[in-house]
């Protein structure tokens, strides 16, 4: 009995660390271009349910902006289902800056190339899945 146990122990430690291993390597790289100018930086933010959709990112980045357009890469992003968004920090002020109805005045995207209707994106338009293979999202303003 105590091999036994010993033995299913062993076998789902092994079949653990297999599926660990499986969803690391996967890379996330994101392609924002056709931004207005040079100026400012981009905010972008991964994201991993549409609970945090739009809100907190698992992974962000910001960065400079080079030839009107950017390129950034989430590592070690595990097997699942995901969305980018991503703002043109204009002015840099670290925020997105919007008018008194609270439309932005600063560029945006989100992946897929999604467009909200009368709103933000929606997560539905804006998902991915990754499964055991790096991603790449071309987000076009």
């Amino acid at each position: 009995m105590k091999h036994l146990i010993k033995i299913i122990g062993l076998a789902l430690f092994s079949i653990t660390i297999s599926n660990a291993q499986q969803s690391k390597g996967n890379h996330v790289t994101v392609t924002i271009s056709n931004l207005k100018n040079n100026n400012g930086k981009v905010f972008v933010a991964l994201y991993n349910s549409e609970s945090s959709f739009l809100n907190k990112g698992i992974k962000r980045d910001i960065v400079k902006i080079k030839n009107n357009s950017c390129k950034v890469t989430f590592e070690d992003v595990a097997n699942g289902t995901y969305a980018v968004s991503m703002f043109h920090d204009e002015n840099d002020n670290g925020k997105m800056d919007t008018n008194f109805l609270g439309i932005p005045k600063e560029d945006y995207g989100c992946s897929n190339n999604a467009k909200g209707f009368m709103g933000p994106p929606k997560w539905e338009d804006a998902k991915f899945e990754i499964n055991n293979q790096s991603i790449n999202q071309h987000i076009k303003l």
